[in-house]
């Protein structure tokens, strides 16, 4: 192998970069020419690649987002465009790509490998809901951003004896919302993966109150059936009748922009070390991971046909704890 190439595709995560420079680095220590993909899929398929050298990832390594671009690519999504980035990729002179993303991302990335082009992916998403880590690159970052905007709000709430309602990503997983809500001391704590009660939500809340809690913090991932709008609609509606109004605070892609914690920088840098030691082995069509405390890999088959599942023991241990 002489040459390889690797991009970063889906959602940005706090990290990408150390993960990035990583792999510059340690390829061109076996000796390969490294080039960077642009713009995610979309500039596989329209062959739009640069060279990388040791200098060009200098001073990279704690910035947030991703010096590569990202971008979603519906055209790579089909037979035609997946061909289209093959023959880019035959006609760059590439002999191996790596993939830094999430589930959309490492389903492009099986989908190249079962065109027999060797592949290897890294786990990367805010979202940490991809089968095959335990952790993915930049959840340490975002849920440090969102406890941070908690502790913020939970000081305000309690002078003004009011409660708050923060929204945080997580269009299809909770892990985001739960983590915060139980490293924040929230009181209620809402995801996509359980059914939600707004009355429920609102005892909790009064609960709290008839306690003695000077404040009431709930946490609500985007994708819940009850998400901020919903949530803050309802209450509006019938403020009357619960006696007190509730004060939203949506975080969006703040969470996503922060500069990496340590955490990240060191598994971004172990991921892309790990992904360039496995395309020198020859073994490819894998998804770099952290499992139970080790780097680790899993077939990306296995990666696109399985779900990563919410531990819901948590979510009981939120309640508990918010007493």
């Amino acid at each position: 192998m002489k040459r390889i190439a690797v991009l970063t595709s889906g959602g940005d995560a706090p990290g990408m970069n150390a993960a990035i420079r990583a792999v510059v680095r340690t390829g061109l220590a076996k000796g390969w020419e490294v080039l960077g993909g642009r713009q995610g899929y979309s500039g596989l398929i329209s062959g739009d690649f640069f060279p990388l050298g040791s200098r060009n990832v200098g001073g990279i390594i704690q910035r947030g987002g991703t010096i590569l671009g990202s971008a979603r690519s519906p055209e790579f999504e089909t037979h035609e465009g997946r061909l289209k980035a093959l023959s880019q990729l035959h006609r760059n002179g590439i002999e191996g790509l790596i993939v830094i993303g999430g589930n959309g991302s490492q389903a492009g990335a099986y989908e190249l490998s079962q065109l027999r082009f060797p592949v290897v992916g890294i786990a990367s998403t805010i979202d940490n809901d991809l089968q095959g880590s335990d952790i993915t690159i930049g959840v340490d970052t975002a849920l440090n951003i969102a406890l941070e905007a908690i502790d913020r709000l939970k000081v305000t709430a309690s002078s003004l004896h009011r409660a708050f309602l923060v929204e945080v990503m997580g269009r299809k997983c909770g892990y985001l919302a739960l983590m915060a809500a139980i490293a924040g001391g929230a009181e209620a704590v809402i995801i996509p993966e359980i059914e939600t009660d707004p009355e429920a939500v609102a005892a909790e809340l009064r609960a709290a109150y008839d306690r003695g809690k000077p404040h009431a913090i709930m946490v609500v991932a985007e994708g819940s059936q009850y998400d901020a709008e919903g949530m803050a609609h309802y209450f509006e509606v019938h403020q009357k009748r619960l006696g007190f109004e509730l004060r939203v605070t949506r975080l969006g892609h703040v969470q996503r922009g922060g500069a990496p914690g340590s955490f990240d920088r060191l598994l971004g840098t172990r991921f892309g070390a790990a992904s360039t030691e496995q395309l020198a082995s020859g073994e490819h069509g894998v998804l770099i991971g952290l499992l139970k405390g080790v780097i680790a890999t899993t077939p990306l088959a296995d990666v696109v046909a399985n779900k990563k599942s919410l531990d819901l023991g948590l979510l009981e241990l939120a309640h508990l704890l918010a007493h």
